[in-house]
């Protein structure tokens, strides 16, 4: 792990590495969410698949790649590298998302996003780790703000391409939605670019290494454990994005318009991402999560309950605002409650978590829409984020929260 000092030099305030890895998931983020508004039309209608089909993709594909979370993140700790993961991981997504151009059928395509989920899995935990390392004392949820902000812009500027690009090609059919999956391959190319050039994370000396292995039996702690709970909670509930777009195109939006609701919703997400990460520095962590979790049940009451144009809007309005609170705010909590020579296998325990309840998440929202109705998945949703929120306030003390670890 390297050791990034206070007096180290920045740039507008951040690490180098913050802004580095901040475009690197810029670029990332353009390629894998240029796909998000085709995926399902791709799948479901191009492909011939159910619904069940789709959740059974996007659940499998997260679920699956969970153990390698861990192992990742166990694995940088006990080494002292970052980097490498990252490298893997990045390529590996580049490679099967161009890939998806070229399936045929929807068991191609479940082996194809789970390659893309192993990539993400690979580089996850260490990336997060060498962001939390590169911010010496306060200032981390500035850090994750910003890389969560630059990270929801390329996912803004992702679906305006295929929005554009769909108009361009919507006589193509099937054909259109291959060349963007082929599209989506170079800027996943520039990420790997501003990659390699720009994050410098040397390997910790000897003498590091060797504090890192005596830490390596220290807990991740009681707090860390009771903020997993809650969150996997909520994770049960989030379903794939794909149902939410769904649902708009159900209420009325014509598949170019989806594209245009998803970039409003990574817009808003985008420009509160950086000013909540600064005000969870001084309020701290736990108000933040806590009020992420409230708007989450409301987003999803108002797609379940409005069935309408006006209400997929307001549903994709407030979860922006959830997204903006909880995706930074999580990790920041984390960096928090537990030793930094722990940090990496923290975040490979939280995000194999978070990965192992997609799958049940994804399936029975599939199957709730198929079965019950539309509005079922979104009322399922709604429950368990209020259940999360009554649950995060019991389980996490405010005082644990809410004094931040100084590295």
């Amino acid at each position: 792990m390297s050791r990034t000092e206070p007096g180290a030099k920045t740039v507008g305030g951040f690490h180098p590495n913050v802004i580095a890895l901040g475009f690197t998931s810029f670029f990332t983020d353009i390629s894998s969410e240029m796909l998000v508004p085709v995926m399902p039309l791709f799948v479901t209608i191009t492909l011939g698949a159910s619904l069940a089909s789709l959740g059974l993709i996007e659940g499998v594909a997260e679920a699956t790649a969970s153990a390698l979370r861990l192992v990742s993140g166990r694995v940088s700790d006990r080494i002292g590298h970052r980097k490498p993961f990252l490298v893997a991981g990045y390529g590996l997504s580049g490679v099967c998302k161009t890939a998806m151009a070229f399936v045929t059928g929807w068991g191609g395509m479940l082996g194809l996003r789970f390659g893309d989920r192993v990539g993400k899995a690979l580089r996850n935990p260490p990336r997060d780790a060498l962001i939390a390392d590169s911010v010496p004392g306060p200032g981390l949820g500035a850090a994750f703000g910003l890389h969560r902000a630059m990270d929801t812009a390329g996912a803004a500027v992702g679906p305006l391409l295929a929005w554009w690009l769909l108009s361009q090609w919507s006589h193509l059919g099937a054909e259109g939605y291959r060349r963007i999956f082929m599209i989506s391959a170079i800027p996943a190319a520039l990420a790997l670019l501003v990659l390699g050039v720009f994050v410098h994370a040397p390997r910790a000396s000897a003498a590091a290494r060797a504090a890192s292995a005596a830490a390596r039996g220290l807990p991740l702690g009681l707090d860390f454990r009771r903020f997993v709970s809650a969150d996997v909670v909520f994770q049960l509930g989030n379903s794939s994005m794909a149902f939410l777009l769904l649902r708009a195109q159900h209420v009325g939006f014509a598949a170019g318009e989806v594209a245009l609701v998803y970039l409003g919703y990574n817009l808003l997400a985008a420009a509160l991402s950086l000013p909540f990460g600064w005000l969870s520095d001084r309020a701290g962590r736990r108000p933040l999560l806590l009020a992420g979790y409230l708007l989450y049940a409301l987003a999803y009451g108002a797609a379940a309950f409005s069935p309408t144009r006006a209400g997929a809007v307001v549903a994709f309005a407030l979860l922006a605002m959830h997204t903006a609170l909880v995706e930074g705010q999580a990790r920041s909590l984390i960096a928090d409650l537990v030793p930094r020579e722990r940090r990496a296998t923290a975040y490979g325990t939280y995000h194999a978590a978070v990965g192992a309840a997609l799958l049940p998440a994804s399936l029975l929202a599939g199957y709730f829409w198929e079965r019950v109705g539309p509005a079922a998945p979104f009322a399922f949703g709604a429950t368990l984020g209020l259940a999360a929120a009554v649950l995060f306030a019991v389980l996490l003390p405010v005082r644990a929260s809410e004094q931040p670890r100084v590295a």
